[in-house]
């Protein structure tokens, strides 16, 4: 059985923390492509949050 507590602390750390320039960051600097592809993933997902954000608040 997994840690789920564990990995919500490392979920609210991604979402609290990483800005669109460190997930570029942790792109290029990943070792292998499945790590490159995660981080592009995270990246899109924070973008689509913040995204989301905007339309609902009608900032645009």
């Amino acid at each position: 059985m997994c840690d789920v507590k564990a990995y919500e602390k490392i979920y609210n750390d991604m979402i609290d923390k990483l800005s669109p320039s460190d997930t570029l960051q942790l792109m290029l600097e990943a070792e292998t492509e499945d790590q490159r592809n995660f981080y592009r993933m995270v990246g899109n997902f924070l973008l689509q949050k913040g995204q989301k954000t905007v339309v609902e608040g009608k900032m645009f």
